[in-house]
């Protein structure tokens, strides 16, 4: 019972780390989107 909770926890926990490396790409992409349009 132990490994599979800890099992999950390893997963979820790398899980959180993509999403939130998906997040700060998906940020970067709008920021650059706006400096673009500002220097237009």
């Amino acid at each position: 019972m132990k490994k599979l909770m800890m099992l999950l926890v390893a997963t979820m926990v790398l899980a959180g780390c993509n999403t939130m490396n998906g997040v700060g790409k998906d940020m970067e992409k709008a920021g650059e989107a706006v400096q673009k349009k500002a220097s237009e």
